[in-house]
C-alpha cells in the first residue's frame, strides 16, 4: 500500500481487527463496508500502479487473500526483505516463491508503522481458527487451552441457545446453553481402546474466571509490592543514617547501635532480594529489557478492568493447561496453570479464610452432601421403579 495517511491507518486498522478475532475474510467485508480503497485501486489512481493491470470499477472490493498478504509482511515492522522469488536456471521464465525460512531480511531498515509485539500477535491468532457460532463471534480462549497431561490442544464446544429434547418416556426436557472444552485427543474409541487421554472437561467460564482473577492479581500485586519495598529500603536508609549520628553523638551505646544496625540491613538485605525475586519473574520469560517494559506497559494499561476482551487475553496469555477433574474428596476439583507472556507460569499466593469464609464454606458443604444424598436416593428409586415394571 502507499505512504500515504490514510494508507497506514488501515494497515494498522488491519492489525488491529486480527487481534481482536476477526479472520481475513470478516476483515476484508468490514472494509468494504466501510468504504476503505483496496491497495490495487489505491495505487492504480496515484500513479503508483499500472491503470492497465486493475478492475477500477469495484474500488473497495478487498478480499482474504489481500488481508492475509498484508498481514504476513515484515515490511511493516520496519524490516526489508529480499530474494522473495528465484528461478532454477537463468533460462527459466518462471520465478518461484522462495521458502520463508529461506528470505534474507534486513532488520530496522526503515521506520515502522507497526510494532514487532503487535505483529508477532497478529501471526499468533492467525495460527488458530476461531470458528464463529449463531452469535457471530468466536471463543477468544480457543487456540490458547491445552490439555496438561497429553499436551494436545483443548477444542470448544459451544451451543448458544437453550435446546429441548425428549426422552423415551415421551417427557420434555430443556437443555441450557453449552460452552465448555475437552482434550481433542479424547474421543469414544481412545477411551474405550487406546485410552489415549481423559476428557478434562472444563467449562469456558471457569477458564475466564481464573484468568481474570490471576491477571488482576498479576497487574496489581506485583506493581504494589514493588513500589512498597522500594518505600521501605528508603525509609530505612534515612533510620540507619540517623542511627549512626545517634551513635556518633552518644545518645545510643555502641552495643545497642550494634544491634538496631544488624536488625535494619537484615531487613533491608531481606527487601532487596525479595525485589530481585519479583523482577526476575517479570524477566523470566525473556530477559530482554524490551520486553520486560512491554510487559509492565501491558500491566499499567490493563490495572483495573471489569471484562476480558479478547485483546487482553492475547496480550497477557501465552497458554492455558487444563488438568483432569479431581473427584476423590467427593468434590469436583480442578487445577488450572495460567502461563502470560513474558512472565511465564504465574500462581496467585492463596489468602488465609477468614472465620465467616470457612463458616460459610461448611455450609456449603452441607448442603453439597444433602444434595448428593437425595440425588443418591431418587436413582435409587428409579433402578427400583424400573427393575420392579
Amino acid at each position: 500500500m502507499g505512504n500515504r495517511p490514510d494508507a497506514v491507518e488501515t494497515v494498522r486498522r488491519i492489525f488491529k481487527l486480527t487481534i481482536e478475532g476477526k479472520g481475513p475474510c470478516d476483515i476484508a467485508r468490514i472494509l468494504a463496508e466501510d468504504k476503505v480503497e483496496r491497495p490495487s485501486h489505491h495505487m492504480t489512481v496515484r500513479g503508483i500502479a499500472n491503470r492497465g493491470y486493475h478492475d477500477m470499477t469495484h474500488p473497495y472490493a478487498w478480499s482474504g487473500n489481500t488481508i492475509a498478504h498484508i498481514l504476513s509482511k515484515p515490511e511493516y515492522v520496519g524490516h526489508t526483505v529480499n530474494f522473495r522469488t528465484y528461478k532454477d536456471s537463468y533460462k527459466d521464465k518462471q520465478y518461484k516463491f522462495t521458502p520463508k525460512e529461506d528470505l534474507v531480511i534486513f532488520e530496522n531498515t526503515h521506520p515502522a508503522i507497526i510494532d514487532s509485539e503487535t505483529f508477532e500477535m497478529a501471526q499468533r491468532c492467525r495460527k488458530t481458527v476461531r470458528r464463529t457460532d449463531s452469535l457471530g463471534e468466536a471463543n477468544p480462549l480457543t487456540g490458547l487451552v491445552f490439555c496438561a497431561d497429553c499436551g494436545g490442544k483443548m477444542y470448544n464446544h459451544r451451543i448458544p441457545h437453550r435446546t429441548e429434547y425428549t426422552n423415551a418416556k415421551g417427557k420434555t426436557y430443556s437443555r441450557p446453553p453449552k460452552d465448555d472444552y475437552s482434550c481433542s485427543t479424547y474421543s469414544l474409541t481412545n477411551r474405550k481402546f487406546n485410552k489415549q487421554c481423559t476428557q478434562h472437561y472444563i467449562r469456558t467460564v471457569v477458564i475466564r474466571e481464573t484468568s481474570a482473577i490471576k491477571q488482576n492479581d498479576t497487574a496489581k500485586s506485583s506493581r504494589k509490592q514493588l513500589a512498597k519495598n522500594q518505600k521501605r529500603i528508603a525509609e530505612l536508609d534515612t533510620v540507619i543514617s540517623k542511627l549512626f549520628e545517634q551513635n556518633a553523638t552518644g545518645i545510643i551505646p555502641d552495643q545497642r547501635f550494634e544491634i538496631l544496625l544488624s536488625g535494619y540491613e537484615k531487613e533491608q538485605s531481606e527487601l532487596k532480594e525479595q525485589n530481585t525475586e519479583l523482577q526476575e519473574k517479570v524477566d523470566a520469560f525473556d530477559s530482554d529489557s524490551v520486553r520486560a517494559d512491554k510487559f509492565i506497559e501491558i500491566v499499567k494499561r490493563h490495572t483495573d478492568f471489569e471484562e476480558l476482551t479478547p485483546t487482553m487475553i492475547l496480550e497477557f496469555v501465552d497458554k492455558i493447561l487444563v488438568y483432569e477433574a479431581d473427584k476423590s474428596s467427593g468434590e469436583r476439583m480442578q487445577k488450572v496453570e495460567l502461563y502470560l507472556n513474558f512472565i511465564g507460569k504465574f500462581d496467585v499466593p492463596i489468602p488465609e479464610p477468614t472465620p465467616e469464609e470457612i463458616a460459610e464454606e461448611e455450609q456449603k458443604q452441607l448442603k453439597r452432601e444433602r444434595h448428593r444424598e437425595a440425588q443418591q436416593r431418587y436413582v435409587a428409586k428409579q433402578k427400583a421403579v424400573f427393575a420392579g415394571g
